[in-house]
């Protein structure tokens, strides 16, 4: 059975490069019917946050990726990473360092005098003198002098580190006995039968540690996917001006959970010239193996484009349920099916969705100037004072927009006018811009009452 891991810290937000890992090793297991697992990696007890923590579940709530078992957390285990410290001291693999502060800078000083690498020289591998006193050791795991070590990473190939050339006798326990980062992940990984690490080529370097503690302690070791970093359009690492911002501020901005998921399962993944992925595609298509090798580029345009796809294709219901997030309740609305349609093709944004629905259900509370300056002036100005009278006299209620298209072109008619002589100020009027869908279609969503209100509001201000 595949298993896989998303193992975050809890000392920010989730990230936008954070959530794509977790996608795919969410999408690899679930493909493999198998079981994609979340753990907290809360050992550094002084920088944890309760509200990261949530900040993290939230952000998988909305994005549906459901995690398998109850969450681990790093917290609750430090009895079990005491265990298999004792058990490496037991068995020679590690040993008890005394070395100061003070011997440690003087030997950095010493390497890097002689151009050398800064690294600790394992003069407490084999002690047998007398234990230093006021000294509160760290423990450290006896690592394979001369030995190389080989593995094969699911994307980059093989990979053969040398481990005098990448690390020394590493600390797996401080100096107050908490477990260090490289040593709990590879237990925790083993205890919980990972048997696929997907994670981003950031921790490339860390692996070799892994792997030896792996040994150390009889592990098998799993399979390793490490995922190349998501850049910028320029090439350089991802800021939060670029995208690189808490998941949950794309829903604040109004994307769609599966159009976020689409794009990021394309950042670094591809299956031909296909762009739109729904969940039960990507789980049939994806394979880790398949994930390019250099790194991807963020494109705010492309994220832009597939949301106002899966926006156009939402089912109504969805979309005004969506809607109430950004304060547009229209659940009670009798038009609210028409004005869903009307903005469907128009919105790259749920917020914008939102802003475009309030200006044609609310009254206008200010105009659009360069509308005003290009489509008004005293001859549209007497068009729609015209046109209000002419609204004034029907014998009867129009409701629908093809009962509004008859009307507008029976005074068009008597009047001798043509449609755009009327239209764009009657959007102004309306919507308070030149742009708006069907006016038609929110004539019939605003209602007849309204639209003479609107209108005399804007020859009031502008007569």
């Amino acid at each position: 059975m595949t298993i896989t891991r998303f193992a975050p810290s809890p000392t920010g937000y989730l990230h936008i490069g954070g959530l794509r890992t977790a996608l795919y090793s969410y999408l690899w297991a679930k493909k493999n019917g198998g079981k994609f697992l979340l753990r907290i990696e809360d050992t550094d007890l002084k920088r944890n946050s309760i509200e990261a923590t949530k900040a993290i579940e939230n952000a998988f709530e909305w994005v549906g990726l459901k995690h398998d078992e109850k969450i681990v957390y790093q917290s609750q285990r430090f009895d079990i990473y005491k265990k298999y410290i004792q058990q490496l001291l037991d068995e020679d693999k590690a040993y008890y360092c005394y070395m100061s502060k003070e011997e440690l800078d003087k030997l950095r000083e010493s390497q890097m005098a002689k151009k050398q690498r800064p690294r600790y020289d394992n003069r407490y591998r084999d002690f047998s003198g007398t234990i230093p006193k006021d000294i509160k050791p760290v423990i450290r795991i006896k690592t394979p002098i001369g030995k190389t070590i080989e593995f094969d990473d699911g994307i980059k190939g093989k990979i053969s580190v040398k481990v005098d050339d990448v690390m020394d006798d590493f600390i797996i326990a401080r100096s107050d006995m908490s477990p260090t980062y490289n040593f709990v992940v590879a237990i925790d990984d083993a205890l919980m039968g990972i048997t696929d690490v997907i994670r981003g080529d950031d921790h490339l370097s860390n692996t070799p540690k892994q792997i030896v503690v792996y040994n150390a302690l009889g592990f098998k070791l799993p399979n390793f996917y490490h995922v190349p970093m998501i850049l910028n359009p320029s090439g350089k690492k991802l800021s939060k001006r670029d995208g690189a911002m808490d998941v949950m501020e794309y829903k604040n901005m109004g994307y769609m959970p599966e159009a976020l998921l689409n794009f990021l399962v394309r950042l670094g993944w591809s299956y031909g010239d296909q762009e739109i992925f729904s969940m039960d595609e990507m789980l049939s298509l994806f394979d880790p193996h398949d994930i390019n090798k250099s790194a991807s580029a963020y494109n705010s345009e492309k994220l832009q484009w597939l949301n106002a796809h899966y926006i156009k294709n939402a089912p109504t219901k969805r979309i005004i349920k969506d809607l109430e997030f950004f304060e547009l309740k229209i659940i009670d609305h009798d038009q609210k099916e028409l004005l869903v349609d009307a903005l469907k093709s128009r919105a790259k944004t749920l917020k914008e969705f939102a802003l475009m629905a309030k200006s044609i259900l609310f009254d206008p509370t200010e105009y659009d100037q360069k509308a005003i300056k290009k489509f008004l002036n005293e001859d549209s100005l007497q068009i729609l004072q015209n046109f209000t009278k002419f609204l004034k006299s029907l014998n009867k209620t129009p409701h629908l927009p093809i009962e509004f298209e008859e009307i507008v072109k029976e005074f068009l008619q008597k009047n001798e006018l043509k449609m755009k002589q009327l239209a764009q100020p009657l959007r102004i009027a309306m919507v308070g811009s030149a742009v708006s869908p069907s006016v038609y279609d929110v004539m019939s969503i605003i209602k007849l009452e309204n639209i003479i209100k609107r209108v005399e509001k804007l020859l009031m201000e502008h007569q």
